[in-house]
């Protein structure tokens, strides 16, 4: 598992444990953790795509290229929120 990942399970076991403490009930804590998780690297991965970087050209087609790139990372982005129900 790679740092970031760690960090992500991490911040999704302090919030899981932040929401026992309100319901006091194990089950819970389990159901919280893994949907705060999931949600998480969903997060991360919209975000990765929202802050690629596309590589303009400098000519006519290479800048066409570029518009339906970041058109189709757009699509791509708004099908994984839906697809996941994320609201970023």
């Amino acid at each position: 598992m790679n740092e970031r990942i760690r960090e992500l399970a991490d911040e999704a076991k302090e919030y899981a444990i932040n929401r026992l403490d309100e319901t006091g009930e194990l089950h819970k804590y389990y159901d919280v953790y893994f949907e705060k998780f999931a949600e998480l690297i969903v997060r991360e991965c919209i975000d990765k795509i929202e802050t690629h970087q596309i590589p303009v050209g400098n000519s006519a087609a290479g800048e066409m290229a570029c518009e339906w790139t970041y058109a189709a990372l757009k699509e791509i982005r708004d099908e994984i929120k839906q697809h996941f129900g994320v609201e970023v």
